[in-house]
């Protein structure tokens, strides 16, 4: 095949494909708040979801993050994003190495209370809930009670969940499911978690 020819198949290609995605673009005018859940053993849903603070922010709306589990309050995005979104770190680390159950329970509580404070406020476009998903699957949070605030929050709110395991009831209620895959991370070849990358 000449390079002609190639030249203008891949045109005629590009011709339906812009036919087609024009298309499906009229066909999405509907404008709500969405529930977007980052899941899976891969690295990167965290980083995601503080993309999409960042980029909130760019439009000048009003933000909050929540971190479960987590207890650091050094990390890179905080640092940067939490000087113009309401962040809030009410983790006391990871279970393995806080090891007490009920201490656990007690941040987690915690944190939702300041949860559900963002989750009814109009006031937030933006609300992202860091590593929820642990706190559904370990019984940390009533999901009952978690799911009801997600499902009536204000019509404009956009919310965004990470965490691995994401259970099916909070995907069955999610506009968007993302799940990230994990083929190969530096940490299993013995390198540490680093700034500006990993926190």
């Amino acid at each position: 095949m000449s390079q002609d020819e190639r030249s203008t198949r891949h045109a005629a290609r590009m011709v339906r494909k812009k036919a087609h995605i024009d298309t499906a673009i009229a066909a999405a005018q509907e404008e709500r708040g969405l529930l977007i859940v980052l899941t899976g053993n891969g690295k990167g849903k965290s980083s995601s979801a503080f993309g999409m603070v960042a980029r909130a922010l760019g439009h000048g709306m009003k933000v909050g993050v929540v971190q479960f589990i987590k207890a650091r309050s050094d990390t890179g995005e905080e640092a940067f994003l939490g000087k113009d979104a309401e962040w809030h770190v009410t983790g006391e680390g990871f279970t393995w190495d806080t090891q007490n159950r009920e201490r656990d329970r007690a941040a987690a509580a915690r944190g939702w209370a300041v949860a559900a404070r963002m989750l009814a406020d109009p006031g937030y476009r933006l609300v992202v809930l860091d590593e929820l998903t642990y706190l559904l699957n370990d019984a940390y949070l009533d999901p009952a009670t978690v799911l009801d605030a997600l499902a009536h929050r204000p019509a404009g709110q956009h919310v965004v969940i990470t965490g691995r395991a994401a259970p099916a009831v909070l995907t069955a209620l999610a506009d968007t499911v993302s799940v990230i895959a994990d083929e190969k991370h530096a940490f299993r070849a013995g390198v540490k978690a680093q700034p500006g990358v990993d926190f």
